[in-house]
């Protein structure tokens, strides 16, 4: 799912890729290696035509991106990763029956 993140106090956005979603966290695939674990970000996305945005704090890093940990303040974030996780695989499903429709 393509998002945009900035640094808790950044003011400019990066745009990255978040894969391999689950209630705790995620797979941020970067080109940008600037992120280090600890390091507080806010990342933003669209679920259902309306711009989210989740506080995560960097866990661990690799070449090609990191481990974010959500950092849910009250159940409306929480809920918020609940409807991501919810849309990513219901647009997983619909490309799955698609091609199986088209194959």
């Amino acid at each position: 799912m393509q998002i945009e993140y900035r640094k808790s106090y950044g003011r400019q956005n990066t745009k990255g890729v978040l894969k391999n979603i689950s209630l705790t966290g995620a797979f941020l695939e970067t080109e940008t290696l600037e992120l280090v674990p600890s390091d507080k970000v806010v990342i933003e996305f669209v679920v259902s035509e309306r711009r989210r945005k989740m506080a995560c704090t960097i866990v661990w890093k690799n070449s090609s991106g990191c481990g974010v940990r959500f950092q849910p303040f009250n159940k409306r974030d929480t809920q918020i990763v609940d409807d991501l996780m919810y849309f990513v695989q219901n647009n997983r499903e619909f490309r799955r029956n698609l091609l199986a429709d088209y194959f």
